[in-house]
């Protein structure tokens, strides 16, 4: 079976995830004196005040306990001792015009903070320049709560300043951990196997690969043979029907999860397979899956069938009786 020659397929791919982290007593006072307009540091043995502060001391390795507050309010100022231009921003990015990255030490501290810094262009940006911090009108615990700093013979200018005359919020309680959003935006391209398997499985059809140096049929198929870098052989389209070889149950609900625990995430070796493929295996109790079942795909309508994987919703028991552990036995 040679499937007729076609481009390949690419997609573009955002995986993404919350972090959540603790802070710990050190981190998390410099988190909450952002959120009251702050800027809060440590100093160690040698006199040095960092900022952000260190939980332990880089020449005694000893615990910092004591906290120097830095700046507070409106009238904050430093010093940047490094920069770096960024003329096309991203949507990752904290400014939407040009702007430039720059190392600040701010006048108390004896460290810099990495901050974006709001400038006409990379002409007015110098190392060594006088710039002054701007607030965000919404403070919440984070690093955010700065909005940039600017030129300080901008500061005058109170356009995009975070000053909303609000009272310092020490009412609040202190911020013990933060959420910070993981992302990363590619462009996946196909091998022309690949595309041959996601063509097939929008059309409900489970496409594998013969290798050319032995009987074994891969799926997904290959364009080349993992054991012996030789091209692959024929395609083979295998059943939709298969054995559960391993699996798992998740008890454990995390962010972004899109069914109820417990269910079972498997391995599933299709009939006329060689290589098993991992699902999900829904349509009975989790405690009921074990090695020897017999499920089949159950697939998306036709018309909501992704070139993934998520084409086949989950896989389900079949009723029929359990495979012979000799028939899987050497693909777990």
């Amino acid at each position: 079976m040679t499937p007729p020659s076609e481009p390949v397929l690419s997609a573009g791919l955002a995986p993404s995830f919350d972090y959540t982290r603790s802070t710990g007593p050190v981190l998390g006072a410099f988190f909450t004196g952002l959120r009251e307009r702050r800027l809060v540091g440590n100093r160690d043995s040698r006199g040095t005040v960092h900022l952000p502060p260190v939980e332990y001391d880089p020449h005694t390795r000893e615990a910092l306990t004591e906290t120097v507050e830095v700046g507070s309010g409106d009238g904050i100022e430093g010093l940047v001792v490094a920069w770096s231009w960024v003329p096309s921003p991203t949507d990752v990015n904290p400014l939407d015009s040009p702007f430039a990255w720059v190392l600040v030490r701010f006048d108390g501290a004896d460290t810099a903070m990495l901050l974006p810094l709001a400038a006409d262009g990379p002409d007015a940006v110098s190392t060594g320049m006088r710039v002054h911090l701007r607030w965000s009108a919404e403070r919440t615990g984070t690093v955010h709560d700065i909005a940039c700093v600017v030129p300080a013979d901008a500061a005058g200018d109170a356009a995009g300043n975070g000053d909303d005359d609000e009272a310092p919020r020490s009412h609040d309680e202190p911020v013990t951990g933060v959420v910070t959003p993981i992302g990363l935006s590619v462009t996946h391209t196909a091998g022309p196997a690949e595309s041959e398997f996601l063509r097939a499985i929008v059309q409900g059809r489970m496409l594998g690969r013969r290798r050319s140096n032995g009987p074994e049929v891969y799926v997904p198929p290959r364009d080349y043979c993992p054991s012996d870098g030789v091209a692959m052989g024929e395609y083979v389209e295998v059943s939709d029907v298969g054995t559960v070889t391993t699996f798992g149950i998740v008890n454990v609900p995390f962010a972004g999860q899109q069914i109820t625990p417990p269910y079972v995430t498997a391995y599933i070796l299709l009939d006329g397979s060689d290589v098993p493929i991992q699902h999900l295996v829904l349509g009975c109790e989790a405690s009921e899956v074990r090695m020897g079942m017999r499920v089949r795909a159950v697939w998306n309508p036709e018309e909501e069938r992704p070139a993934s994987m998520k084409a086949i919703a989950h896989f389900e028991p079949t009723g029929d009786p359990d495979a012979d552990p000799a028939t899987y036995s050497k693909h777990l």
